[in-house]
This record gives structure tokens, C-alpha cells and sequence, in this order.
């Protein structure tokens, strides 16, 4: 049984404002890329990881990240493409051949915990897919292009998608394959795999693992890496 991680930080961040891609930006004297990297290296769970990157990056992510903090289960690091499930795909070509399960795993993400992995894994094996999320604190409103709500959906059936997503390999590698063939581009790889009939299990995680995104975000992930 081989379990593998894609981490797919290949984005440009450009809601963070800021020059630097927001998965190199630093947060304690770290790249926050470092720190998601490094959870998945702890973990028992995992047997190899996959980092896709920004083509130009590469040689920095091998020896700034990889090198300098002796990630050794980083079997690969890859070229993105111009989407996010561009990068996906590359790094499902990517990972072993004798890969059973695949999480994927946003870089900026870096406070995702280890007790979460192995539940997810374990998902996965039982439906086919699963997604770590978190129940919905805020009321939603549905609303039309006018700005008028036209639902208010109960929070009760309501979740806050998040990563790793995680999925068995020739499963979500048949709906990435799929989606390519229909030109269809989904926000998250669940969706791919929904409109192949995958039935998604959803697994509770923390609010704490956080998309860092916005300059505020940056401040929120000092004060998480504080309390731990």
C-alpha cells in the first residue's frame, strides 16, 4: 500500500499583494511552503510526496525547501501549468506507479494536522474520495446577479471544502481524464471526481488549516504558529 502527496503550489497569489508568490513568503523565518512540505515528511502515513511548482522555481523549491530542511520523501518536484488542475495532472503523472491512494494538498495550507491524514486515507479506501472540511459557522445566502437572495440554505447541510482531498489514484485520475476530454474545469479535484458518480466522504478537520490568501491571512498564521 503507497500512499502519495501532491502539493500543488504553483500559484501566483496575486490577492496577497505582495512580489514574492505567497507559498515563499515566510512566516516565523520559514517558507510557508516549507512548513506544509514538512507535515506530510512527519507523517507515518505517507510514502512519498510531489511538489509542482512554477516551472522558473524549481531549483529554488529543490534546494531552498527540499534540501535545507532534508525533506526526504519528496520524490519529485514538477512544472505546473497554466490552471491549478494543469499542475494537479502533472503531478498525478508524477507520483509512482504503484500509487493506492493520492492526497492533494494546497500549498499555502501549512497548518493541516497529521491526526487528519490517516482518517482521510482511510475514507478513501471505504468510498472511493473523501475531503477534509469544516462545518459552516456563517449563514449562507443564495443570491441572484443583482445582488437579491434567493435561498437561505439550511447551515446544517453545509460544509467548508478544504485540502488534502484525497482519493483513490485510478479513481481520480479517470476523472481528471475525463474532465480533460469534456474541457471542463472544476474550483477543487471532488468535483472532478462527483461527475464521474464518486460518492465523496467528507471528514471533519480544523478551522485552523487555513488558505493562506490575503495579507491578513499571514497575520493569522503567526498567531496559529504562536499557540503551537
Amino acid at each position: 500500500m503507497k500512499n502519495s502527496v501532491i502539493i500543488a503550489a504553483s500559484g501566483t497569489g496575486k490577492r496577497m499583494k505582495s512580489a514574492v508568490a505567497k507559498q515563499y513568503l515566510e512566516l516565523k523565518g520559514r517558507t510557508v511552503l516549507s512548513y506544509t512540505v514538512e507535515v506530510f515528511e512527519k507523517s507515518e502515513s505517507i510514502n512519498e510526496i510531489v511538489i509542482v511548482c512554477g516551472e522558473n522555481d524549481i531549483a529554488f523549491v529543490k534546494k531552498e525547501i527540499v534540501e535545507k530542511y532534508d525533506l526526504g520523501k519528496v520524490k519529485a518536484v514538477v512544472a505546473g501549468g497554466k490552471e491549478r488542475q494543469d499542475s494537479v495532472y502533472n503531478g498525478l503523472k508524477a507520483v509512482s506507479p504503484d500509487c493506492d491512494i493520492v492526497l492533494i494538498h494546497d500549498g499555502v495550507r501549512p497548518f493541516v494536522e497529521n491526526k487528519h491524514i490517516k482518517p482521510l486515507i482511510n475514507a478513501a479506501y471505504e468510498y472511493g474520495g473523501c475531503v477534509l472540511g469544516v462545518r459552516v459557522k456563517d449563514t449562507i445566502k443564495v443570491c441572484d446577479e443583482n445582488g437579491i437572495v434567493t435561498d437561505t440554505p439550511s447551515r446544517d447541510a453545509l460544509w467548508a471544502a478544504q485540502t488534502p482531498q484525497c482519493f483513490k489514484y485510478d479513481v481520480i485520475m479517470k476523472a481528471y481524464e475525463k474532465a480533460f476530454e469534456d474541457n471542463y474545469y472544476g474550483t477543487d479535484d471532488s468535483m472532478l471526481a462527483e461527475r464521474t458518480g464518486v460518492k465523496i466522504k467528507m471528514v471533519e478537520g480544523s478551522y485552523n488549516n487555513i488558505k493562506l490568501t490575503t495579507p491578513e491571512d499571514i497575520d493569522l498564521g503567526e498567531k496559529i504558529l504562536e499557540k503551537r
